[in-house]
């Protein structure tokens, strides 16, 4: 059993790379399908403050290497832990994208299977909503969470 966890998830958009790279560090763009707000566009070497709309707390971004078309790294903070998150972008024969997403690591502990569990529901999320923004121009997450402003949860 490894000590380290980390979490892959991939899905394929029917949109042109340039779209797909462009709604990820955009933020007027990720503001209808991911985040409420951003302090700024994702670029090399930058830091920024991002809020989701179902969450009362600012996220820190330290964006490492963004590579045009082709990856997005950066590292993000969550309870004073920070995690590495890449973003690789592939165009398939069909002109597709493939977006391909890595998180690591938390170590295979009882907190670190609850990350992975939450982070991994988290990314599957992300890509359903960017596919469904950029194929349909519907905001998926809309209203998707409302329930977790309250203490009354399923």
């Amino acid at each position: 059993m490894s000590d380290r966890l980390e979490i892959h998830a991939a899905m394929q958009i029917q949109k042109p790379v340039h779209e797909v790279f462009d709604a990820i560090v955009e933020p007027s763009k990720m503001s209808n399908y991911f985040i409420s707000e951003s302090t700024g566009r994702m670029e090399s070497k930058t830091n920024l403050i991002w809020k989701f709309p179902e969450f009362d707390q600012e996220f820190t971004i330290r964006v490492d290497v963004i590579e045009k078309d082709k990856s997005i790294s950066y590292f993000w903070t969550n309870n004073n832990i920070e995690t590495f998150v890449e973003i690789k972008l592939a165009v398939l024969e069909n002109k597709d994208t493939l977006v391909s997403i890595v998180e690591k690591s938390r170590e295979n502990n009882a907190e670190g299977l609850q990350w992975l569990s939450g982070n991994s529901f988290g990314w599957s999320n992300f890509l359903a909503c960017l596919k469904c923004y950029l194929e349909y121009g519907i905001n998926l997450r809309k209203g998707a969470f409302d329930y977790m402003k309250s203490n009354n949860h399923c």
